[in-house]
């Protein structure tokens, strides 16, 4: 064991707490059985077997109230993996539940045998035709298939609130429409083919001719009964009557028996089968869709109503005047979206009975648009509306912004909410339809019911469909409590079938919670041919038993969920997953979402529980090592929940009195650390690679890989000892040099003035000359403390950079320009909580700006671009996302070359400083899509603005990385041969 290595035990919390009843029991401490374990070792190998504790925990959650913890994950990476786990259970006797991002809402992601991991591998979208067709992978994100889909001018159908993290073979086996997509762009109408692996592991591509001669040579006795139960119900007149009708209103509750009436062979009725399955029939491994066009001329409106019914009333004139979305929030909705970014803080004074319309209308053309907006204008004439604050508008708006804004509080419902439920409760989601002719009385007849439970649920929905969704929050581990949901429940079913013929489900699809109400909503008849669909194709029951079908009447009580309260950074957290895509580490060990369930966990736990250690032990590297602490995760957080906040926090708990002691006198001596850095970087170049890796691996065996940086071949060589000189009088910026630019060098190889000479150069080029101070040596941003959790040493160098800059800028009166983005993220915004309360009203003063943005908005105006190369590919940093400076990058980078290409998948490449030197896998893990779209093609320039982050490109491409700010110097120079200004 390494000297150093942090105590698992640090971590352990201090609070008394009560074992929760659904807490993993300790005979599950051991995770995966042994024999369960070798089997599927021997046949998958051992890096597809997910079998500690820490792994079964962190897969049995997902977005829903439910949590069952499986046997075994394993991570599948092809067909043959499908197959062979399909086979394996048959053998065996065992249950197969899939999993991809595990955003549903109602445990169809879980399972308590063998769960099967299809995300990680299972990504990637081929644009067909031109984009009138696209082919997707099942583990792809609705987001990333639109943005290939985006530059052909097409995008898909479904369009979930959850776009950004939910999965394709999750939308396709739910069916999930969203915002526009109704009964006429959902799965079910939109897919032009399905490859399927069937329980039996017999694989279909219902786009092959030979198709259902193939299926009728490997599945005769199938391909029978599938045809005699479409001759049963088409010769049942009433039911063909009944099945049509339920689906004229969104309904995802079932099996799509009207698959039967649709599809004229066995491969057709399974390609309408799959879709809305759940994963009980099969495993989707490709869908091909037919897309629709992406209509760019946008109109769009937030209209505040008196109540929720008059906002209803609405919505048929919406509707007839052609809105393609017409979405409904109450006062509830409203008032808890104040905790997103960019929504109006006075909403938090809207009265509860206040409700709201988003009100879209999408064209063509510009023409099209115009005819909507007069269209709108005679709906908005005979409306009574409400304005309760001061920011509401009640107009219609065509800039992108507001209406970004509009949407990202409507899609925000179920977290917002959520987030703001009473610490402890468990939320639950509920969605159903009605004719959208009856929405006023429904939303009635919701609130009654609620008043009558007790409960005070927001209420949202795609109401141009009928569609409401609402959220009630109750403690799971109160029986009485659980009664209350129980009985709401109940009537809930009731009053839906019985008063409005609704669908108890109209997009989330049946799950585990609508079950037992099946048979309610469907009938007998229906009900029963369901359940022979499921015996047809899966005989055996392997397939997500008890999802979709149970005969258990409470089976919606079964597994329900507690929340203990953790820390409170990361209480609000609803586990909605919205934030695993954009996680560095979510291919490698946790993801945000993860490292809060994993704790949780641990408080659910007796204290000392031999399964709070062992999810301690793991704890360290899965989640507080691993994490970039790039804290993207709190922007994809709908309520900006900073897990990476949290696991500083967790760095910081790990650090000995010691260690903590260390810290702050390295930040004191700084000066003397950086320059011994650059000696180091320097005697590098002497030394070489190969001895350095040896050494430095050596002493991360011995001492600590935390601790120890592992040396990479592609860490530059050692600056300039001194900075270029300037002049203070004719300044009109101080600029900065970051740290690491006074450490590293250029990159190997690259020709001409370093960072800090280029950006000397280039703004006295532009007639905005800046001055470097000459005291700059021995600060820094204090990312170097913050990121690693060192408080007392972040305390020191943030004051001190704080203190150093109001001199430097005279009290704030000039700007001070910073040369890397996660610099200026640090001085300008994370250093502020660790000042004192003099240097805060320093700080409120100073103006911040990164180089990105000083040189984009103050020197490229009063530049000549002189020369340009062919290509460029753009790296955006994490920290330019926090800042909001990407479109800057985007900016200079045109101006250096003819064609600019920012990856779709790009994202934080993880090196986060030093943390890409003592993870490599991190880094490696992190940057592999963007690596393969980097390198797919060649590029004249690969450009970024942070010299931690080129290096870490660097390692992941093969390609050499540089500052944007080198090659707008170059593009801007008089003489090409030559370095002056």
């Amino acid at each position: 064991m390494p000297l150093f290595e942090p105590n698992p035990q640090a971590l352990r919390h201090g609070t008394k707490r009560s074992p929760a009843p659904d807490r993993v029991p300790e005979l599950q401490a051991r995770g995966t059985p042994r024999q369960l374990r070798e089997e599927l070792t021997e046949f998958l190998g051992p890096e597809k077997v997910l079998a500690g504790i820490s792994d079964l925990v962190r897969y049995a959650s997902d977005a829903s109230p439910y949590r069952f913890v499986p046997q075994v994950v394993v991570v599948a990476e092809d067909i043959d993996d499908i197959s062979t786990i399909l086979s394996y259970a048959h053998g065996k006797g065992r249950e197969v539940v899939f999993r991809a991002a595990g955003t549903s809402l109602n445990g169809q992601a879980q399972g308590e045998d063998i769960l099967v991991d299809v995300r990680r591998h299972w990504a990637g979208v081929e644009v067909l035709d031109g984009g009138a067709r696209a082919r997707v992978r099942p583990g792809t994100t609705v987001v990333r298939a639109n943005a290939a889909l985006a530059p052909h001018g097409r995008v898909l159908g479904p369009d979930p609130a959850s776009a950004i993290a939910c999965t394709i073979g999750g939308v396709v086996a739910n069916n999930a429409s969203g915002m526009t997509a109704g009964t006429t762009r959902n799965s079910y109408r939109t897919v032009s083919s399905l490859t399927f692996v069937l329980p039996s592991g017999t694989v279909v591509d219902t786009a092959d001719p030979d198709a259902d001669e193939e299926l009728a040579h490997a599945e005769p006795r199938l391909c029978a009964e599938l045809m005699a139960l479409k001759a049963e119900i088409e010769g049942d007149a009433e039911l063909t009557a009944r099945i049509r009708a339920k689906h004229t209103i969104k309904n995802t509750n079932g099996y799509r028996l009207d698959a039967f009436l649709d599809g004229d062979s066995p491969v057709r009725i399974l390609r309408g089968l799959m879709v809305g399955s759940e994963g009980t029939l099969g495993f989707i491994s490709e869908v091909v869709f037919d897309t629709l066009p992406l209509d760019r001329e946008v109109s769009t409106a937030l209209l505040f109503f008196p109540s929720l019914p008059a906002a209803a009333e609405a919505v048929p004139r919406f509707n007839a005047a052609g809105a393609l979305a017409v979405e409904l929030m109450d006062g509830n909705t409203l008032r808890a979206s104040v905790s997103v970014a960019g929504v109006p803080a006075d909403w938090a004074e809207l009265p509860k009975e206040t409700a709201a319309l988003l009100v879209e209308f999408r064209a063509p053309d510009a023409a099209a648009r115009e005819a909507y907006e007069r269209a709108a204008d005679e709906v908005l004439a005979g409306l009574d509306l409400v304005a309760p604050v001061a920011s509401v508008e009640n107009a219609f708006t065509r800039d992108p912004g507001r209406i970004a804004g509009y949407w990202k509080a409507r899609k925000a419902f179920v977290t917002a909410v959520g987030g703001s439920r009473p610490s402890g409760t468990t939320l639950i989601t509920e969605d159903f339809a009605v004719p959208p002719a009856r929405l006023a009385e429904a939303c009635e007849a919701l609130l009654d019911l609620q008043s009558r439970h007790g409960f005070d649920a927001a209420v949202a929905g795609h109401a141009a469909h009928g569609n409401l969704h609402f959220l009630l929050a109750f403690d799971a581990g109160d029986p009485s409590d659980v009664e209350r949901y129980a009985g709401f429940m109940d009537e809930f079913c009731k009053l839906t079938v019985e008063r409005f013929d609704g669908s108890l489900k109209a997009e989330h699809a049946t799950g585990r919670n609508i079950a037992p109400f099946l048979e309610l909503e469907w009938g007998t008849k229906a009900t029963d041919l369901m359940w022979r669909v499921k015996e047809a194709v899966d005989p055996d029951g392997v397939l997500a038993p008890r999802i979709v079908l149970d005969r258990d009447p409470h089976a919606h009580l079964r597994g329900l969920k507690t929340i203990p309260s953790v820390e409170r950074i990361a209480d609000p957290c609803i586990e909605c997953g919205f934030c695993e895509p954009t996680c560095p580490s979510h291919d490698l060990t946790t993801t945000p979402r993860q490292r809060i369930v994993l704790r949780r966990e641990m408080m659910r736990q007796n204290n000392g529980s031999r399964v709070e250690a062992r999810l301690l032990e793991s704890y360290g590297y899965d989640a507080v090592d691993t994490c970039a602490g790039d804290s993207t995760c709190k922007l994809a957080c709908p309520v900006g929940i900073d897990t990476g906040a949290l696991m500083k926090d967790f760095r910081h708990e790990r650090h000995t009195a010691r260690e903590e002691r260390i810290a702050a006198l390295a930040a004191k001596h700084f000066r003397a650390a950086e320059a011994s850095a650059r000696l180091a970087v320097a005697a590098a170049d002497r030394i070489g690679d190969r001895v350095l890796a040896s050494v430095t691996g050596l002493a991360r065996r011995a001492i600590s890989t935390e601790l120890v940086p592992e040396w990479l071949p592609q860490i530059p060589g050692a600056a300039a000892r001194r900075l270029p000189r300037t002049h203070r009088p004719a300044a009109v910026a101080v600029y900065y040099p970051a740290c690491v630019n006074r450490i590293f060098g250029n990159p190997d190889g690259e020709p001409g003035p370093s960072l800090p000479e280029a950006v000397v150069a280039v703004s006295a080029r532009a007639g905005r000359p800046v001055w470097i101070p000459d005291d700059v040596a021995g600060t820094c941003c204090a990312t170097i403390w913050h990121s690693k959790g060192y408080e007392r040493g972040n305390e020191v160098m943030a004051n001190r950079i704080v203190e150093a800059a109001w001199g430097w800028t005279a009290g704030g009166t000039l700007p001070l320009v910073v040369d890397a983005s996660s610099c200026t993220l640090g001085i300008a915004h994370e250093v502020v909580p660790y000042l004192t309360e003099d240097n805060r009203e320093l700080h409120a003063r100073l103006r911040v700006v990164d180089s990105l943005v000083w040189a984009a908005d103050e020197l490229l105006p009063r530049l000549e671009v002189r020369r340009r190369v062919t290509s460029a590919v753009v790296h955006p940093t994490c920290s330019m996302r926090h800042l909001g400076d990407e479109e800057k990058l985007t900016e200079l980078a045109r101006a250096c070359a003819e064609e600019v290409v920012v990856p779709v998948d790009a994202g934080c490449c993880a090196f986060a400083g030093d943390r890409g030197m003592l993870h490599p896998e991190l880094t490696a893990a992190a940057t592999a899509p963007e690596a393969a779209e980097v390198t797919a093609r060649p590029f004249d320039a690969h450009l970024s603005a942070n010299r931690m982050c080129e290096i870490g490109m660097d390692r992941a491409t093969g390609r050499s990385y540089g500052s944007v700010l080198l090659a707008l110097e170059r593009a801007t120079r008089p003489d090409p041969s030559s370095y002056s200004r």
